[in-house]
């Protein structure tokens, strides 16, 4: 399946039904009155978090949608019917924006909610309810409210427990693939992964989601390289793990680059939790690995996890420190929404 995780969408709630002009007509009744009903509500656009979904891709060849006009009013007093309504499906963690891409309408970030979008117009008044004492045999009715209609912006960032960031080649989809069952494209070059990639880690017998996130080059934020479009990705991750290539020239440098390309992006990400890693050590000899760990350690302000994907070496390690700090982080989470006793003297 294609990734895809923003699009622009056209609504449209349905327009009320018009109501009816009608008078009762049977036998042996003189002067039956009016009896035109009312017209139906129109249908409204709604959208929902369903389980399942982890793309837009399904608003990629259809962009608009239209809920359906409501039934007209009859005779005998007989009201329309309910247009019907549109639902939107969307997977977990996607924002939606006015057509300005600033304004921010809604967050949807559990399964089961349901927003309402657009309203549905108002049927129109058939002539039944027009009738007085002073007019009788009303020939008018009313037509159905028109529904609202808009451009919005879907767009999806991924809920992960933790994320792999890193420059491109420094091993994030190796180490993915090795620790969850997901299947991402790997290669000798860079951009590799082009798309975000979602996987569960089974660790001590507990399961945690874990993203990677397109490398990123000098410049992202400004647009440069994939830019920083896959960054929101990583912004609802509770935990980074920053993966440092040990086979570059300087691990120190590498590590200095992204780290300035979180902080520029925002976000809170430079405030986020991280891990520091320096990877492919399988590759390195003795003096190499001393070396580039010391100028991660120096860069980092921490001392760095050797790990390899390939050999495995301390992967089970790295994963046990994201668990712990991914409970920490929920059980911090937890304690600020449980509201706080009152105070009884």
């Amino acid at each position: 399946m294609k990734f895809l995780d923003q699009a622009k969408v056209f609504i449209q709630s349905g327009t009320g039904g018009a109501g009816a002009v009608s008078f009762r007509r049977e036998k042996f009744i003189e002067f039956g009155g009016p009896d035109g009903g009312d017209g139906g509500r129109g249908g409204d656009v709604w959208l929902e978090c369903v389980d399942g979904l982890n793309t837009l891709i399904d608003y990629r060849y259809k962009q608009h949608f239209k809920a359906k006009t409501g039934g007209h009013g009859m005779g005998a007093n007989r009201t329309g019917g309910k247009g019907a309504d549109v639902v939107l499906k969307v997977p977990a963690g996607t924002q939606v924006f006015d057509e300005d891409e600033e304004t921010l309408l809604v967050d949807i970030t559990e399964v089961g909610q349901r927003i309402l979008l657009a309203k549905g117009g108002n049927g129109g008044f058939g002539n039944a309810q027009f009738k007085s004492s002073t007019n009788r045999a009303p020939h008018h009715a009313n037509p159905g409210l028109e529904g609202d209609e808009r451009w919005i912006i879907l767009r999806l960032k991924l809920i992960a427990d933790a994320g792999l960031v890193g420059l491109p080649n420094a091993g994030k989809s190796t180490f993915l693939a090795a620790v969850t069952a997901a299947k991402p494209k790997i290669a000798d070059y860079p951009f590799t992964t082009l798309h975000p990639g979602l996987g569960v880690v089974r660790a001590d017998d507990r399961e945690f989601v874990l993203a990677d996130i397109p490398g990123l080059i000098e410049g992202a934020h400004e647009g440069i390289g994939l830019g920083d479009r896959f960054l929101g990705h990583v912004e609802r991750c509770r935990v980074l793990l920053h993966l440092v290539d040990g086979t570059s020239e300087d691990a120190g440098a590498a590590y200095k680059t992204v780290r300035a390309e979180l902080e520029a992006y925002g976000g809170g990400l430079g405030e986020k939790t991280e891990i520091v890693a320096l990877t492919k050590v399988d590759a390195l000899d003795e003096d190499t690995r001393k070396t580039q760990l010391a100028r991660l350690k120096k860069a980092a302000k921490k001392t760095p996890m050797l790990l390899s994907a390939h050999s495995r070496e301390n992967v089970p390690e790295a994963l046990r420190a994201l668990l712990k700090i991914i409970d920490t982080e929920r059980a911090t989470e937890i304690e600020e929404q449980t509201p706080a006793e009152e105070w009884r003297p």
